[in-house]
């Protein structure tokens, strides 16, 4: 099992950042993918970003490439979702989310996570 911890989401206001952890404990962090998704309210689960277990790869959504940076300290068991220019779109609770890394690729698809956080809400005003 992994436990998947978030922080930092809070209210912001359009074009401020915000820097979301996930902190990670159970088995060995380095040996999973990391990705951050997210969830609005009537609408479905998204994929944000994804970082490989060894954090030499990256994925970003279009609509985020450019705006935020997604990394990891395997040293800590945590990954980082760095988020600039934020815009009232990206208001959504945000989920970080785990899958076995080694040895296969880096899922985009949230069905092929197998471990989640709670989720921290970011709300963003205009």
């Amino acid at each position: 099992q992994v436990q998947l911890v978030e922080s930092g989401g809070g209210l912001v206001q359009a074009g401020g950042s915000l820097r979301l952890s996930c902190a990670a404990s159970g088995r060995t962090f380095s040996n999973y993918a990391m990705g951050w998704f997210r969830q609005a309210p009537g609408k479905e689960r998204e994929f944000v970003a994804a970082i490989s277990w060894s954090g030499d790869s990256t994925y970003y959504a279009d609509s985020v490439k450019g705006r935020f940076t997604i990394s990891r300290d395997n040293a800590k068991n945590t990954v980082y979702l760095q988020m600039n220019s934020l815009k009232p779109e990206d208001t959504a609770v945000y989920y970080c989310a785990a899958h076995w890394g080694r040895g296969r690729g880096v899922s985009l698809r949230w069905r092929d996570y197998d471990y989640w956080g709670q989720g921290t809400q970011v709300t963003v005003s205009s």
